[in-house]
């Protein structure tokens, strides 16, 4: 189970990296496990705004 902090760090690198990404077009030489972990980041939060509706 991760800390607190560790949660947050998680969060904090994965918006960085969305934001680089977006800036420099990286998604396409991101590390897989990156490219994963950000799709479903991504598709966590559209099901959360799905559910809120």
């Amino acid at each position: 189970m991760a800390t607190a902090k560790q949660k947050k760090a998680a969060r904090t690198n994965s918006k960085k990296a969305a934001q680089a990404a977006k800036r420099k077009r990286t998604i396409a030489h991101l590390p897989k496990s990156v490219r994963t972990a950000l799709g479903r980041r991504g598709a966590k939060v559209a099901r959360q705004r799905r559910a809120s509706r």
